[in-house]
C-alpha cells in the first residue's frame, strides 16, 4: 500500500492533522493512529523527534521521501513536513497492515 494513497484515503473518509506541531500534540495525546513524516525536510531537527515519540507511545511511524507529495496527499497547496492520521475512516485496514 502506497503511504501517499493511504493518507489521501484517511483525509477523505476520516481525519488527519497536518504540520509537525499538530502531529506532536496528537502523538502526546495518544490520538494519532499513524504518523508519516517527510525525510527531505530541512533542517532535519524539525521532524527528528517524531519517530522517538511514536516508539514511546507505540504508534506506527513511517517516513516518505517527498514533503511536496505529502502535502498533496494531505490536500494542501503547500508541502507538509508531517501528517498524523487521527480517524482512519476507510484506511483502517491499510493502517492495521502497516504495523
Amino acid at each position: 500500500m502506497d503511504i501517499y494513497n493511504l493518507i489521501e484515503k484517511a483525509r477523505k473518509t476520516g481525519k488527519i492533522e497536518k504540520g509537525t506541531n499538530e502531529v506532536t500534540k496528537a502523538i502526546e495525546r495518544g490520538t494519532a493512529k499513524l504518523v508519516v513524516y517527510a525525510t527531505d525536510v530541512e533542517p532535519k531537527e524539525i521532524v527528528q523527534h517524531l519517530p522517538v515519540l511514536c516508539k514511546e507511545k507505540s504508534i506506527p511511524c513511517k517516513d516518505v521521501d517527498n514533503k511536496q507529495k505529502l502535502g498533496i496527499a494531505a490536500g494542501l497547496p503547500v508541502a507538509a513536513s508531517s501528517i498524523a492520521v487521527i480517524e482512519s475512516g476507510d484506511a483502517d485496514k491499510d493502517i492495521a497492515s502497516l504495523k
